[in-house]
């Protein structure tokens, strides 16, 4: 019997050891000690593709999708054997622990964590730490996972890693170089932190404007974890951050979810303190803005959390930082596991409770408003509809009627008629909480200090009516709208112009040589009203195409358009069709500045615009290559946001100034403005503030920084004044609610068209400092001021910001097709 035993422990440590010697280490599958080199993508992958074929039983890696430069993106489901075998039933039990699924979970006592890397491509420590953090789990820390599902996404972010640690290896001194002059400190335009469409993925978790979020958010709404950790970099001179966060908390932010941050806060800090390791907490990185990884999760119950380690894209493999530390990657990466692993730790231990505390945040019985009620343009609405489909949010159908509460056009109470085309989003349904966040009127705010925007609530954003009522409104299941009907012989066709979805019409129709006119006056014909902005596509317009009619009805088939006929060029109400006021519209050309001196992001905000929404052809020029580009071949010239001290220099803007003349378009969007405020030959000038007071230099040095909030706004609403006759505003009403990212302010042009002004300062929604507000009221936000036979186009507020703005894009489709139409022909 004993020999019998014997030879059993044998086989039995014969076949751990066998195991063991299979799981290979990061530093032994990568050929160098981790984080001694920068990893690629493809080797962080297949890193985890090997660990998963070595333990099928522990781990399940999943691709979950692609990005846009094909670089594929994985999630890692690390656990027990038993876990993993009953994965699918630990996840269904979780679903119905929330009310997303249907009948009682059988089994609660598992925890869910889901661990995300490298989010900014350039915080490149943490995809290392993921691969450790792995390895761990599954050698040292295999108790962890006893009653714990770790979700690990190791790079949320390739194609930004990728374009960082490229550009890295290309440039590092060998052996690496600590001073922090050196080139491999200093990241060339458009560095490595946005992805391919110079998005910052960490602000895309709510509107899931990129591919990335969207594909991701499928599998986390499976999952809906009950924490997630969002792994960051900041500034070499700055020690690790971690939970608890800062101020402010957004309000339906549990008791729990606040605590139980500290506990988790508690667990790191004995690890870091053993080793004698720098870290603050509850300073910095709040939970307000919705569309962080923190914060999205957060509101849909997880407890949500930044971990923040110094270091960022500057300190490549190591770097001297101001405190005379040489801070490497090796101990970076180090900081990010450790945190990781004492996450998962602390799940563990409170794997049960995790589970009750989950489902209590689904009680949504205490919201004070029961129900949005919404109504407006069609395409408008089924845009929402569509981003309320992507976060898993029901909606349905009012019965015709009147309700009454928050009325978001007033901003106060009032009551709203509805009928069934209008949407109602409850908010007794699991992630009601969410409904609350992204709809209220007004988040409540109970500090200044903030790390982002401050409003963001989609009826504004959508440009849609809408009333929160405090009681549950009467609704049935939505349905979908009418197929538009096939279009017979005619003298022409006119389309409505009142969204995205119409601009994304008039572009495909460009790109297939449609001829199409659009009218400066309303007119009327075969009885039927027609607004200014309306697309006119005629038969004679279009003898050149062999099919006009099939081509015209594929086309608005594919796009949706319902498209009158109209039997004759005279109309009822003047203009006729043949009217210098109906126009043609040209095929523009459109170049936009890219490179040093714009700002990245609103660069990538435009190109992806173009690209990936409205599909129209869009031409990038480098500021460097300004000077030399023969702008005659373009009619429109696109300046984001940016600082063009340097490239807009007197050559170049006389260059610039001379093609306008000729007919050129320029559109300035933000920081780009302050190349022509106040400078000769236009009338664009800053608006002065009469708030200066010598008596503010008297603040106490430790109040400064809030007092300097009072002259801050941090992405307020404001309802602006249209002039919706000028071609800029077609297909808006007069008044439009307007996201102001800043103070910046210019007074209303002397010479050109006011397009859109501030006419009050009243705050709809966000924080605007006393002292910033004086100075807004009115001033410009949008306007056209011609030189010549072309226009210079300002945007002081960015309709592109982040992409979830809905209601600002056809001021820019406006600006390109409709201002000034008469451009010369290329």
């Amino acid at each position: 019997m004993r020999y019998l035993f014997c030879t059993i422990l044998f086989v039995f440590c014969s076949l751990f050891t066998v195991e063991s010697q299979d799981l290979q280490s990061p530093s032994a599958f990568l050929g160098y000690d981790i984080g001694t080199q920068f990893s690629r993508h493809h080797q962080v992958v297949d890193y985890f593709k090997t660990i998963a074929n070595a333990v099928p039983d522990q781990v399940k890696l999943e691709q979950y999708g692609t990005t846009n430069e094909r670089r594929g993106l994985y999630l890692a489901f690390v656990s027990s054997e038993d876990n993993i075998k009953n994965l699918e039933t630990i996840r269904e039990n979780n679903l119905k622990n929330t009310g997303l699924l249907e009948g009682s979970p059988s089994n609660t006592d598992v925890a869910i964590v889901w661990l995300s890397y490298n989010v900014h491509g350039n915080e490149a420590s943490s995809s290392e730490a993921a691969m450790l953090t792995l390895y761990k789990l599954l050698t040292e820390r295999k108790d962890l996972l006893e009653n714990t599902v770790v979700i690990i996404d190791p790079c949320i972010n390739p194609d930004g890693r990728d374009r960082y640690i490229n550009w890295y290896n290309e440039t590092a001194s060998q052996p690496y170089d600590i001073d922090q002059q050196a080139s491999e400190h200093h990241e060339p335009w458009p560095g490595g932190r946005p992805n391919h469409y110079l998005f910052d993925l960490n602000r895309d978790w709510a509107w899931a404007t990129q591919v990335e979020t969207q594909q991701r958010l499928k599998v986390y709404n499976k999952w809906m974890p009950h924490i997630h950790v969002d792994f960051h970099e900041q500034g070499p001179n700055e020690p690790y951050y971690f939970a608890p966060a800062a101020e402010p908390f957004h309000e339906i932010i549990s008791d729990w979810q606040r605590d139980f941050q500290t506990q988790i806060g508690i667990n790191h800090a004995k690890y870091f303190d053993a080793e004698g390791w720098l870290f603050f907490t509850r300073e910095r990185f709040d939970l307000f803005y919705p569309s962080y990884g923190d914060t999205y999760p957060t509101y849909m119950g997880a407890i949500g959390m930044t971990y923040e380690q110094g270091g960022h894209g500057m300190s490549g493999l190591g770097i001297l930082n101001d405190e005379g530390h040489v801070l490497t990657l090796v101990e970076r990466l180090t900081h990010h596991t450790a945190t990781g692993l004492s996450t998962v730790e602390i799940a563990s231990r409170n794997a049960k409770q995790l589970n009750t505390e989950f489902a209590k945040f689904f009680d949504n019985g205490n919201l004070k408003y029961k129900s949005y009620v919404v109504k407006g343009n069609q395409d408008k609405l089924n845009s929402l509809k569509e981003l309320l489909s992507k976060h898993g949010i029901k909606f349905e159908n009012a019965n015709s009627g009147k309700v009454s509460g928050y009325d978001y056009a007033s901003g106060k109470q009032g009551s709203m008629s509805v009928d069934t085309n209008s949407i109602v989003i409850h908010t007794n349904q699991p992630k009601g909480k969410m409904v609350k966040v992204l709809f209220e009127p007004n988040a409540k705010l109970n500090d200044s200090l903030t790390y982002d925007i401050t409003a963001w609530s989609l009826p504004y954003a959508y440009g849609l009516d809408a009333v929160a009522s405090s009681s549950k409104v009467s609704s049935t299941k939505s349905y979908e709208g009418k197929m538009p009907t096939v279009l017979s012989e005619a003298y022409g066709y006119v389309s409505k112009w009142n969204s995205l979805k119409d601009a994304q019409f008039l572009a495909d129709l460009l790109k297939h040589d449609v001829k199409v006119r659009f009218t400066e006056k309303p007119f009327q014909s075969n009885g039927e009203q027609f607004d200014r902005g309306s697309l006119i596509i005629t038969k004679g317009d279009n003898k050149h195409l062999t099919d006009f009619i099939g081509t015209l009805n594929q086309l608005k088939q594919k796009h949706k358009q319902n498209l009158s006929k109209i039997n004759s060029g005279f109309s009822q109400t003047t203009p006729d069709i043949g009217s210098p006021d109906i126009k043609l519209i040209n095929k523009q050309k459109v170049a936009v500045l890219s490179g040093e001196g714009t700002s990245s992001l609103s660069y990538g905000e435009i190109w992806h615009f173009f690209e990936k929404q409205l599909h129209y052809p869009l031409t990038s020029i480098n500021t460097d290559d300004l000077s030399r580009t023969n702008l005659s071949k373009y009619h429109v010239l696109i300046i984001p946001n940016g600082y063009y001290g340097s490239v807009l220099n007197d050559d170049t803007m006389k260059k610039i100034k001379d093609w306008v003349q000729a007919g050129g378009k320029v559109i300035a969007i933000d920081g780009a403005l302050r190349s022509f405020a106040g400078k000769d030959g236009f009338s664009l000038k800053y608006k002065s503030s009469d708030n200066s007071n010598s008596s503010d230099n008297l603040t106490p040095y430790a109040e400064r920084e809030r007092e300097y909030t009072n002259s801050l706004i941090t992405g307020a609403i404001f309802k602006t004044k249209i002039d919706n006759t000028h071609p800029m505003a077609f297909g808006y009403n007069k008044d439009y609610f307007t996201l102001k990212l800043g103070s910046s302010a210019y007074d209303l042009l002397d010479s050109g068209y006011n397009v859109g002004h501030l006419a009050d300062t009243k705050v709809y929604s966000g924080f605007a400092g006393k002292n910033a507000l004086p100075n807004l009221e009115n001033t410009l936000v949008f306007g056209e001021e011609r030189k010549g036979s072309g226009s210079f186009i300002y945007f002081v507020d960015n309709t592109l910001f982040r992409s979830f703005w809905e209601n600002g894009k056809l001021f820019l489709v406006n600006s390109v097709f409709f201002v000034n139409n008469n451009a010369y022909e290329l």
